[in-house]
């Protein structure tokens, strides 16, 4: 199931319309009816405002399959490919350490500070 069907799915468990979902999240209606339709993924922010407003948990929303676990994914393994194995390493053995909230919030904080860098590149420019 994709992230737009779970976000479709717990809107309409809470008996949410499209529009009071959008309201509550400050999103626009019709960004919401792209995500639900997977023509777009949200940004990490929506996805925790959205789940905040559904009172679940963000990882409720990103669940996209059963896990296997004796598997890894085409797309984990290209994400290791990428970032390399020890980065790749580093950075699960220090998720270990807190929870799914705190990872969530760091990631946040990472994207926020990746978009400060870049418009202050771009300023210099």
């Amino acid at each position: 199931m994709s992230i737009g069907n779970n976000i479709r799915k717990y809107r309409e468990l809470k008996n949410f319309s499209k529009e009071e979902l959008a309201l509550k999240a400050r999103i626009g209606v019709q960004t919401l009816e792209s995500y639900e339709s997977d023509e777009r993924l949200p940004e990490l922010d929506t996805v925790l405002k959205v789940s905040t407003v559904l009172d679940i948990p963000a990882s409720e929303l990103m669940e996209t399959e059963e896990e296997d676990t004796t598997l890894i994914d085409q797309e984990l393994r290209e994400l290791i490919q990428e970032v390399g194995v020890k980065r790749t390493k580093l950075i699960l053995r220090k998720t270990r350490d807190f929870s799914e909230q705190d990872v969530l919030k760091a990631m946040n904080l990472l994207y926020d500070l990746n978009q400060n860098t870049k418009e202050q590149e771009h300023t210099l420019d």
